[in-house]
């Protein structure tokens, strides 16, 4: 099952259409009021969220639902008017798995939605794996927390995601780009600086272990 969240009727149809014909299951809503009803009597497999809607919008409601125990590992797409990196920046930080700028194509967004599920799917199978450590450092998957020194330490989901690449192959080194695809998943055109950025606040969160992740000059990080 897939919830929509989209204002615009018009669009809200076309998509649900476009789903349908795919093959998936759909339920649309106008608000995320309405979607908050539905989740009570049940939680589906991906979400897609217009950034702009009345009252709550699309970034309030992904921020909520990556807070929530039964929908923070529930991939979702972002689908908006609007094109500019800032707006990226903000989805895939909060937790988005996938971007998408309208106007798009009916074949484009059943593309990604497959796309999106399939990488969910090992996502599942990841979840299953025991603790990883590296130093102090500790990652419990299934519970989705991290801890220094035995503290418990607060990670943003994609800072997570990075954290758990890096120390889960202490050694490899990951390009900016390998990291993008690996951690965003999606093939976008984004400044790799976004990766500089989140190794800065995770080295700032790891605190006297930050030196676990290390720079390699020109090319991207690893994990020692």
């Amino acid at each position: 099952m897939i919830y929509i969240v989209e204002d615009d009727a018009e669009v809200r149809e076309m998509e649900s259409y476009a789903l349908k014909s795919g093959g998936f299951e759909v339920m649309a809503f106008d608000c995320g009021k309405a979607m908050d009803d539905q989740l009570k009597v049940a939680v589906p497999e991906l979400f897609i969220l217009d950034i702009m809607l009345p009252g709550e919008d699309g970034l309030s409601i992904l921020k909520r639902l990556r807070g929530q125990e039964n929908t923070r590992n529930i991939p979702v797409i972002m689908l908006t008017a609007k094109g500019t990196e800032l707006d990226k920046v903000k989805g895939l930080d909060l937790g988005a798995d996938d971007y998408m700028a309208k106007p798009f194509g009916i074949l484009e967004l059943i593309s990604r939605v497959r796309a999106v599920l399939r990488r969910f799917g090992k996502g599942i199978a990841a979840e299953e794996t025991e603790m990883i450590s590296l130093g102090s450092v500790s990652i419990d998957d299934k519970r989705h927390t991290v801890s220094v020194d035995g503290n418990p330490v607060e990670l943003t989901f994609k800072e997570y995601e990075l954290l758990k690449l890096l120390i889960a192959n202490p050694g490899i080194v990951f390009s900016r780009q390998q990291i993008l695809e690996k951690i965003w998943g999606i093939d976008f055109d984004m400044d790799t600086r976004t990766v500089d950025m989140h190794v800065k606040t995770l080295r700032q969160k790891l605190g006297e272990q930050a030196f676990r992740i290390q720079t390699v000059r020109n090319v991207g990080y690893k994990a020692e």
